[in-house]
């Protein structure tokens, strides 16, 4: 796609000029952002690396977007742990049609947008699906703005893991806010829920997708508090992983991950405000769609897990509300 814009230099990703429609608030801490998450990206693609012990590397696919900006997808293909994964890099700005700002509660057509976001599809069904997305945006009339948060997709719940997993993020939210755990766990519950389905993606963890520099904090503030959480992944993620890569599994576990991969196919395409927006701002598809897993299939109205299984006993838990924390 041809590209009307500053040349993208595959390692220089901070030196994007500022968006010349809609001037940056002053002071602004927009290259020190970008900068450190297209540094992010690459420390984080390394860890999953060493902890994915294989052979297989991150691909890098550089791309220009047309509007203005461009972008870094990575991404592994048939790991020894992960079989697929993405983890993607923006920096974009322009404008997008009337239609979509109101769509998007974007209070000016104009914008700057840059962020990380990571899927992760493992091989074995006893290891779960992670989501996280840390972004940055400011609108045309000044206002700025973080948003993201980390999800995890068990296809098995295990109680102690998700337990573990809510505590590591109660404690990076408790070093910024007492406040933002419960405030983002509930959001999270409400977001990666599919109504048709009246199940939640997975166990839950948290999500932000509006904290506003001046009435939530200055932007250094905001910005530390999105550092935290996007370092919390690849340690946690890394010990998962070495947890129950070597779990036994056959067939039937096979089934049910099909059907659980279905189930989150169905969130991104039709619920993820995300891929909304990057469709409906002429951002690249591929890179949009890489949170895709790998395989998965659709059989026609299949019968639900028989009471007492371990399927049965997950379903359960996929609904709003549990506190993980109870017992904390």
């Amino acid at each position: 796609m041809p590209f009307a814009g500053p040349v993208l230099r595959p390692n220089c990703f901070a030196c994007f000029p500022l968006l010349s429609v809609n001037p940056a608030p002053s002071p602004t801490i927009r290259p020190e952002i970008e900068a450190w998450l297209a540094d992010f990206q690459l420390r984080l693609c390394q860890q999953l690396e060493t902890a994915d012990a294989g052979p297989a590397r991150f691909l890098t696919d550089a791309w220009q977007r047309e509007g203005g900006g461009g972008g870094r997808s990575k991404v592994l293909e048939h790991g020894r742990v992960l079989e697929k994964g993405g983890v993607g890099f923006s920096a974009v700005w322009g404008q997008m049609s009337e239609a979509a700002a109101r769509q998007l509660h974007m209070p000016d057509p104009h914008f700057y947008a840059t962020g990380v976001s990571v899927v992760l599809h493992p091989r074995s069904p006893r290891v779960p699906i992670i989501h996280m997305n840390v972004r940055y945006f400011e609108a045309g009339n000044g206002e700025a703005w973080f948003g993201g948060g980390i999800d995890l997709t068990p296809i098995y719940v295990d109680e102690a893991q998700a337990r573990r997993f809510h505590e590591r993020l109660r404690d990076v939210c408790n070093r910024h806010n007492p406040a933002y755990y419960p405030k983002f766990t509930r959001w999270a519950d409400d977001y990666f829920y599919l109504p048709h389905r009246q199940e939640t993606r997975g166990v839950g963890g948290i999500f932000y997708d509006r904290l506003t520099v001046g009435p939530d904090g200055t932007a250094e503030e905001l910005f530390a508090f999105m550092r935290d959480v996007a370092e919390l992944f690849g340690p946690f993620y890394s010990e998962l992983m070495a947890e129950n890569q070597a779990l036994p599994y056959g067939e039937r576990e096979e089934a049910w991950q099909t059907q659980r991969r279905a189930r989150y196919a169905e969130f991104n395409l039709a619920f993820d405000r995300g891929t909304r927006f990057g469709l409906e701002t002429g951002g690249r598809t591929e890179s949009i769609l890489m949170s895709l897993p790998p395989r998965t299939g659709w059989a026609y109205n299949p019968a639900p897990p028989a009471p007492g299984t371990p399927e049965a006993a997950t379903l359960a838990w996929l609904r709003k509300g549990v506190d993980w924390l109870a017992d904390a």
